[in-house]
């Protein structure tokens, strides 16, 4: 299939790449230039492409591929099964479509996860890594399967994707009550819950398939999937905390103990905290962003060498590139 590209605003383009089951959503911002600096930016476990505008904007120059994850956003009609080794595959596909051959690879919350397990499986297509206050193992009660498991992690995140809205100001208005968004709401946060919603007023729902959420969370805490990544960590990594969680409360999704023991284990990371961030505005806040892209720039020095470029292959499997 040949490829064309049109533009949705400036330096903002979406496409559709070949997976198993379909096809898989990509939001790219930056260069069209193959061999601009590169990096792959992957989502949290009920969010989309779309969480990434702020970072994007922050590093002007650099190509951002950012899918979005089967199950969720525009990518949530592809089947299962989902798990972190398919979303791991799905990124190298990603890559295989942009004619991408290595890359920085970031990730946020359940992405940072992803990430990790893409380093593993596809250790050739990773120059380095940025957690993003996700990626080590999260304490979770004993004993909890399938839908308490999910929620005993994710709370109220979860409990959502079962509601509807009669309209986006509605959606709109349950986010900007949410503790970890009120104050500091803004325009990409907006488009962010926009971009969530999928059917007919007056019943809108959130696009995440809650089939994934749960597969995910089950593989994510008994498969053996990260512990054969984190065993097997040989890329440069850091690690940024949030000082508070999903619901602005302190001490977050990890304590400093975690990530003091966790950086003992692993001899390749670093862990980095960020001061006054909960895990949604680490990478949704100036501050956050400032922090988190201070971080992706010094990946991307460190890695010696043009990122992102193939040189002379072009794209293995074309990406249908679509308003």
């Amino acid at each position: 299939m040949e490829r064309t590209v049109t533009a949705v605003s400036e330096g903002y383009r979406t496409l559709d790449v070949p997976v198993r089951g379909g096809r898989l959503r990509v939001g790219v911002w930056g260069p069209e230039d193959a061999g601009a600096p590169t990096i792959l930016a992957v989502h949290g476990v009920t969010a989309s492409h779309r969480a990434w505008p702020m970072v994007a904007a922050a590093l002007p120059g650099v190509r951002v591929i950012a899918p979005d994850l089967r199950g969720r956003g525009r990518s949530a009609h592809l089947p299962g099964p989902y798990g972190m080794p398919q979303h791991a595959d799905d990124l190298a596909a990603v890559l295989d479509a942009l004619g991408v051959r290595r890359t920085v690879v970031v990730g946020h919350s359940m992405g940072a996860f992803v990430s990790a397990v893409f380093a593993h499986r596809h250790a050739d297509r990773v120059r380095s890594l940025v957690l993003i206050d996700g990626g080590l193992p999260l304490a979770a009660p004993p004993g909890l399967t399938g839908d308490a498991l999910v929620r005993a992690i994710l709370g109220p995140a979860a409990e959502r994707l079962a509601m509807t809205f009669p309209d986006r100001a509605s959606y709109r208005a349950f986010w900007r009550a949410h503790p970890a968004f009120g104050e500091g709401w803004n325009d990409t946060m907006a488009q962010y819950v926009d971009y969530d919603l999928e059917g007919v007023e007056p019943e809108l729902h959130p696009a995440t398939a809650y089939a994934a959420v749960e597969e995910d969370t089950a593989e994510l805490h008994s498969g053996p999937s990260l512990v054969a990544a984190l065993d097997g960590l040989v890329h440069p990594t850091v690690f940024l905390r949030a000082p508070r969680g999903l619901m602005d409360e302190p001490p977050g999704l990890y304590s400093p103990d975690q990530v003091t023991v966790w950086s003992g284990r692993l001899p390749v990371l670093r862990a980095v905290e960020v001061d006054d961030v909960n895990h949604y505005t680490i990478i949704m806040s100036d501050h956050g962003v400032d922090a988190v892209t201070a971080e992706i720039r010094q990946a991307l020095a460190a890695s010696g060498e043009p990122v992102g470029a193939v040189g002379g292959r072009g794209a293995e499997h074309p990406a249908e590139v679509h308003p």
